[in-house]
């Protein structure tokens, strides 16, 4: 690859990648891989990072702001691995010439069907219902007990008809539900599946029988969902959560799914994961998966071709399609 540098850029990788991803860094760049996968403190990767010219970084590294200042002078591109970014700071990489791109677009579909997994198996109890086989608690059926709700013919708010809530709509519609969202702004007909558009978060949450998270967490969507919006819900609600733990406050849900307001929940990703609330461990109606939103080997490595696509971009001098730190 001929770059601007004269010679092959110098990249870490802070995490292990897939193997055609890792063989294409090892081939295109001068690379320094993590093949133990062991995950560096900040105090380690900004050591490796010196000398380097470029940083492979996921969004498990969640260093905080002392990051990108404390970087070294020779370090020019962050491509993170990840389609979110906030664990990064775009206007710290701005203030310092730091061109930072994520991997958008090629996690879109696992990540939708991720959403629907929640939907389904925390709706029909797949939590509690695999518990009740594996510790043989599986007794005498009954018609009363135990029972799940319907998801066909309900109503589904998607808070975030982006890429992925589009593709969350599409799914849902093929269950025939009745789709509503918020976004900052409408989208165009043809993506919203007919879902129709409420201009603000708290006046679509009456029509949720079901509640879809997929938007990105910002300042203004962190602890969006709270005591106050939860309240706004139907009786007997579902949420799932594909998007950003932060986005939810665990106290107020944990509260809400022990007292019965919500008949359930459906969570893929948490605040300060791995290490989750508690609280959430002894429930029996939420139904928790281990951040698997982008979890396929197809996924895993088109994210990190795209990954690629931009540092090969912006070492020819070109613009990476995915740059975050643009004007």
């Amino acid at each position: 690859m001929t770059t601007t540098l004269g010679r092959k850029p110098r990249v870490l990788a802070t995490r292990k990648m897939m193997p055609d991803v890792e063989q294409r860094l090892q081939r295109d760049y001068e690379a320094v891989l993590n093949e133990s996968d062991t995950p560096p403190s900040m105090a380690e990767c900004l050591k490796a990072a010196e000398g380097k010219d470029a940083i492979v970084i996921t969004s498990f590294e969640k260093f905080g702001p002392e990051f990108i200042p404390a970087l070294s002078p020779s370090v020019r591109i962050i491509a993170t691995h990840s389609v979110g970014y906030d664990h990064l700071s775009v206007p710290q990489a701005k203030a310092r010439g730091l061109a930072l791109t994520n991997t958008p677009d090629v996690l879109t579909d696992a990540t939708a069907d991720i959403s629907m997994l929640l939907l389904l198996g925390a709706a029909r109890g797949a939590s509690w219902g695999d518990r009740m086989v594996r510790e043989n608690r599986w007794g005498t059926p009954t018609l009363v007990s135990p029972l799940g709700f319907d998801v066909s013919g309900k109503r589904l708010g998607i808070f975030g008809l982006g890429r992925i809530g589009q593709a969350v709509a599409r799914r849902a519609k093929g269950f025939g539900m009745e789709l509503h969202y918020h976004s900052r702004n409408p989208v165009a007909d043809d993506l919203a599946s007919g879902a129709r558009y409420h201009a603000s978060f708290e006046g679509m949450l009456p029509f949720c029988d079901f509640l879809s998270i997929n938007s990105a967490s910002t300042p203004e969507t962190r602890g969006i969902i709270n005591e106050r919006t939860i309240a706004l819900l139907p009786p007997n609600a579902i949420i799932v959560n594909a998007a950003r733990g932060d986005i939810v406050d665990d106290a107020a849900l944990i509260a809400a799914l022990k007292s019965g307001r919500l008949a359930a929940a459906g969570l893929d990703v948490f605040k300060g994961e791995p290490e989750i609330n508690p609280g959430y461990r002894s429930l029996e109606n939420v139904f928790l998966l281990p951040h698997l939103g982008s979890a396929t080997p197809g996924t895993r490595s088109a994210m990190g071709h795209r990954a690629l696509d931009n540092l090969d971009a912006f070492f020819r001098g070109d613009r990476p399609k995915d740059l975050l730190t643009g004007d």
